[in-house]
């Protein structure tokens, strides 16, 4: 991610010291020591990962950056780690599931909203609908009003394998998606990690509080990566 520090400093309010991962380490020993994983934004996914050419507007990540994320999602889910998952971290998880995506949202058909919002970072950008009874809601309320702010060209188009839609907005972008079979996993468009006044402090709360309910840990402090 361009914005580390938003991201620490946001797990860190919420009670987690985390541990950033490198690109270096084998993802068999990444997650060693770890109760839960953040998914932070960044460049484009490569769709050759979900079998498409690519956009012209293709902003090509970090080398290893796809597949180190993708194999971290699969084996976190598989150990039933916690997963937050921002922005590109939502688009991440998808894809590790088998999904696709909406390559450039401007350069789709039928009017959608500008998701590339300029201003500040947390200049709110549209509304997004979410899901009564969904993790989301119960983290950051149910309603068609919510506020978000908005840094993404790409979105979810099909959904990968056990994920389902939490948030959408006026659109129908995809702006929310989690799956329900899992302890926790949250994933979210928009960046809560930009809103200082804490309007969104819940959902890196209660991403720490599901790290701390792992059942094999004895005490202590949560560490996210």
């Amino acid at each position: 991610s361009r914005r580390p520090r938003a991201y620490e400093v946001a797990a860190r309010r919420a009670g987690a010291p985390p541990r950033p991962l490198s690109l270096d380490e084998p993802t068999s020993a990444a997650l060693d020591g770890v109760d839960g994983l953040l998914l932070t934004g960044g460049d484009d996914v490569d769709p050759a990962l979900y079998g498409e050419a690519p956009h012209p507007t293709y902003d090509v990540s970090e080398p290893g950056r796809d597949a180190f994320e993708i194999d971290l999602v699969r084996r976190a889910l598989a150990a039933d780690l916690p997963i937050l998952a921002i922005c590109r971290g939502l688009q991440v998880l998808n894809v590790a599931l088998g999904g696709t995506l909406i390559q450039d949202i401007p350069s789709e058909p039928g009017g959608l909203l500008q998701h590339d919002a300029a201003g500040p970072a947390n200049t709110l950008a549209h509304s997004v609908a979410i899901t009564p009874g969904s993790c989301v809601a119960a983290l950051v309320g149910p309603g068609e009003s919510r506020g978000v702010n908005s840094r993404h060209h790409q979105a979810i188009r099909a959904l990968g394998q056990g994920l389902v839609v939490t948030g959408t907005s006026p659109d129908g972008v995809i702006e929310a998606a989690g799956v329900p079979a899992a302890r926790f996993c949250v994933g979210v468009q928009w960046h809560p990690e930009n809103f200082k006044a804490g309007e969104f402090d819940r959902l890196f709360e209660g991403f720490v509080d599901a790290c701390r309910r792992r059942p094999e840990r004895a005490g202590g402090s949560p560490r996210p990566t």
